[in-house]
């Protein structure tokens, strides 16, 4: 299981109470609220469609969990675990109208979350061995961005940038503004503290070989071939980290992981990566077995 660190209930409440609160409108689950019976109790099971990498799960759960404390959850797999097709990601237990108004809120984040997990553990797979790491960008949903990078963890990858405050990343852009290579980074040098580390985006050999007499501490090498990145970092010879990005796809990226680059930035691993297929299954509970006291065990 990837070591990705924890994700607090801080960090996800806040976006499920929204999600909800957005389904929910301004009269409620009209639907569950009359068709199902006040004291209906099921058994409900998330279950992989097809087979990936879990999660995001302590937030689909957390869906739950906001509209009703009277539920019993059991997770089989937990985040960072490989479900094949058919398998339980977790059971849940208790009364029906909250399980079935947090369906579609929980199946949206899991299914979404998963997705990002699994694109990004084949990837990693395909780097294997190369000593080249992958990693996100800041390509993510507004307003997910937390979610989506720890999604990039658990399948096994690493995250760039969390926002614009988070390191200096001087691009084609801000190069053209700022007026060229050696401005921009001594601009930014005189006003950083030590901590802070400088990134440059070059298309071009050319701009390389001006940025290395610059000095930064890591360069985008964007768009280029990988005969071209093998160059590139031969120049750069370990002066710096090399980051490659833009126009790579699971064909070329072990031709790109090849070159020697130590980092490849993907895009489409938060933009693009198709969802997990999830549903969820719903079994009733005997009478006997819904008159007694459902618990809320910690997930």
């Amino acid at each position: 299981m990837p070591d990705a660190g924890p994700l607090y209930p801080l960090m996800y409440e806040g976006i499920v109470r929204r999600a909800l609160e957005e389904d929910l409108g301004m009269a409620g689950d009209i639907t569950s609220d009359t068709v199902v019976p006040d004291d209906a109790f099921v058994r409900a099971r998330l279950v992989a469609r097809r087979p990936g990498r879990v999660a995001g799960l302590p937030a689909a759960l957390s869906a739950f969990r906001q509209l009703s404390p009277q539920l019993a959850i059991v997770i089989d797999q937990p985040d960072g675990t490989d479900v094949g097709i058919g398998g339980t990601i977790a059971a849940i237990e208790g009364p029906a109208r909250p399980i079935l108004t947090a369906e579609r809120t929980a199946l949206n984040l899991l299914s979404a979350l998963c997705g990002i997990a699994t694109a990004t553990r084949t990837a990693v797979e395909v780097v294997k061995g190369t000593g080249t790491r992958i990693v996100c960008t800041r390509k993510t949903t507004p307003g997910l961005r937390v979610l989506e990078k720890y999604a990039v963890r658990m399948g096994g990858g690493m995250n760039h940038r969390f926002g614009l405050d988070d390191g200096v990343m001087i691009k084609d852009n801000h190069i053209v503004a700022a007026g060229g290579i050696a401005a921009a980074v001594g601009r930014a040098r005189r006003r950083l503290g030590h901590m802070v580390k400088i990134e440059v985006e070059v298309d071009t050999l050319g701009q390389l070989r001006e940025l290395i007499e610059v000095g930064a501490d890591a360069v985008l090498l964007d768009n280029m071939t990988p005969a071209q990145l093998k160059e590139a970092v031969d120049l750069v010879g370990g002066r710096m980290v090399t980051e490659a990005s833009g126009g790579i796809t699971l064909a070329n990226l072990g031709e790109v992981a090849a070159a020697g680059v130590d980092i490849v930035s993907l895009g489409w691993l938060t933009h693009s990566a198709p969802i997990l297929d999830i549903g969820l299954d719903l079994d009733p509970v005997p009478a006997r077995a819904s008159s007694r006291p459902v618990a809320a065990p910690a997930a």
